[in-house]
């Protein structure tokens, strides 16, 4: 094998690579004795078949595969014998005639073109100076949310009087049957349900009418089901349900006291007041983390100035633009995106796929630098917390995740991210500032840069509603997840359970969050698979 570098201006190399047909010619012999013995030819006996008749029938298939093996084993030699950190996959490019290497009538000749990491030496992370606003919430606050809590938790009493009609906000113990046509349908019957008047958990139309209803009554309740219904053969269909009420019951505020703590699995009410404090200080302080590690991404991009793999950059370029189109398809164009061109939005954007880009390649040097490593024990445990996220297919969440070698890179890359931002804030100086709620929870000011000129304007506030690309830190970290959302007051989510067709119940719109990996560990491999040879 013969090697030229060919050009190596900038993080690009090209790589002239000859490898004489005698060695093709080499190999292909070394296969051919290889298979022979073990093939069963007509007309010969197993085993026996000629090692030239084998050539001659199979050789220039043989040598397909062979050139496939070449090109993969020279590439990968090129890129350990020069000690290239390679950016991307490189891009094998055959010269001359295919054809007539698999003839073995020429050597084989091609370029491999080469995008390498850039060398930089990352800041001392020990002279960065970071201020972490802190907010501990007060008394008050957790009242308020123990309160909260109580009327989320509130219990129902049969209606009194002579006429106990329902109203708005009551309970009603119901059964009911639906119809289509004058037909009942499958998932269209039930009985002893519940449903809370202006709950908004049956289909529109259905729970305003069950108003006014009293014990004993049976009602025809005529509705539509919506077109975007997640039952297919009943979205859009008009419906009956005879419903029969059977109770009305008024709802009840619920006290906060012993009793409710006891309902909700704790010993007293002063329990209960200790886990809803440890849930906020825990929520906010996940806030100050974001906070701080914002700040923490902020001074690394100011920090450094390299130049940037353009095929990486274009990669996460590609992504955030195709969800920004994707954004725009749906009507969702940000505030701070309107009136405004494709060739400036493709700018502005370009910028933060490059912050993207440079922030993930600081933490991977970084971490590289200080052995950072995730652990299989790790990995699995963020897979399996991922998978309990989907219920009843966990298991097989579970097991797609980790039979899935692109997915383990991502599941690994945040957890990669996170201990090398650990790394840094643990050797950083970090100062805490006391803030009130509404401070630490109020939108930060995007980068410098990102939709005005550096020089000349200064940053601009973040708009309430951003699209997805600059929304969750697009524009401030390679894989941010938006965790600066605003704590929860109450200390126990309560699942909603839909079902289907077992009741008129209205489809929930899941939507699904992804989170773009991207500070990974900055090793990238060369191509394991040649690009396939031009038949």
């Amino acid at each position: 094998m013969q090697v030229v570098e060919k050009s190596g201006g900038g993080l690009s190399r090209v790589y002239g690579v000859t490898v004489p047909a005698t060695e093709l010619g080499a190999k292909l012999d070394a296969k051919i004795a290889e298979l022979a013995p073990r093939m069963n030819l007509k007309g010969f006996r197993p085993g026996k078949v000629p090692i030239a008749h084998v050539k001659r029938i199979y050789g220039k298939d043989l040598m397909r595969e062979v050139v496939g093996e070449t090109l993969n084993e020279t590439s990968q030699k090129v890129l350990d014998d020069n000690k290239l950190r390679v950016a991307a996959q490189p891009d094998l490019e055959p010269q001359g005639d295919l054809e007539q290497v698999f003839s073995g009538k020429e050597d084989l000749n091609y370029d491999l073109n080469v995008e390498v990491m850039p060398d930089f030496e990352p800041i001392d992370v020990t002279t960065l100076a970071l201020t972490r606003p802190v907010y501990k919430p007060s008394d008050a606050e957790v009242t308020e949310a123990v309160e909260e809590l109580a009327k989320q938790n509130r219990t129902y009493e049969p209606r009194g009087g002579k006429s106990p009609k329902a109203k708005d906000g009551d309970q009603l113990l119901i059964d009911f049957v639906g119809r289509i046509d004058g037909e009942a349908f499958d998932g269209g019957t039930a009985n002893d349900a519940n449903l809370v008047l202006g709950s908004g958990q049956f289909i529109p139309g259905f729970e305003e009418q069950l108003v006014g209803a009293a014990p004993g009554d049976t009602r025809i309740v005529k509705v539509s089901f919506p077109e975007t219904y997640q039952v297919e053969r009943l979205a859009g269909k008009p419906a009956e349900f005879e419903v029969t009420v059977k109770e009305v019951s008024e709802p009840k505020e619920g006290q906060a006291d012993d009793a409710l703590a006891q309902r909700l699995g704790l010993g007293d009410l002063d329990a209960l007041k200790a886990a809803l404090q440890s849930n906020l200080e825990q929520q906010y302080g996940e806030t100050s983390r974001f906070k701080l590690k914002r700040a923490l991404l902020d001074k690394l991009d100011a920090a450094h100035d390299f130049p940037l793999p353009p095929r990486m950059v274009d990669a996460e370029f590609d992504v955030i633009w195709q969800q920004v189109e994707q954004d725009r398809a749906q009507g969702g164009v940000a505030p701070e995106d309107e009136g405004k061109s494709e060739d400036e939005l493709k700018a502005e954007y370009r910028k933060i796929a490059e912050r993207r880009v440079r922030l993930g390649l600081i933490l991977a040097e970084i971490g590289q630098r200080n052995n950072i490593q995730v652990s299989e024990q790790e990995l699995n445990d963020a897979m399996r917390q991922e998978a309990m996220r989907y219920g009843a297919q966990a298991q097989q969440i579970y097991d797609m995740l980790r039979g899935n070698a692109n997915a383990r890179n991502q599941m690994r890359a945040p957890i990669y991210e996170e201990k090398v931002v650990d790394l840094i804030l643990g050797r950083a100086q970090v100062t805490d500032n006391e803030v009130s709620k509404d401070e630490l929870l109020a939108d930060d000011e995007l980068p410098e840069g990102y939709g005005e000129a550096k020089a000349d304007k200064p940053a601009k506030k973040a708009a309430a509603k951003k699209s997805p690309a600059k929304k969750a830190e697009a524009d401030a970290a390679p894989a941010e997840e938006a965790a600066a959302e605003k704590p929860a007051k109450a200390a126990k989510a309560k699942a909603e359970k839909t079902e289907a067709e077992a009741k008129p119940a209205k489809a929930a719109k899941a939507k699904a969050e992804k989170a773009e990996p991207a500070a990974e560990e900055a090793k990238a491999k060369p191509a394991k698979k040649a690009a396939k040879a031009k038949e």
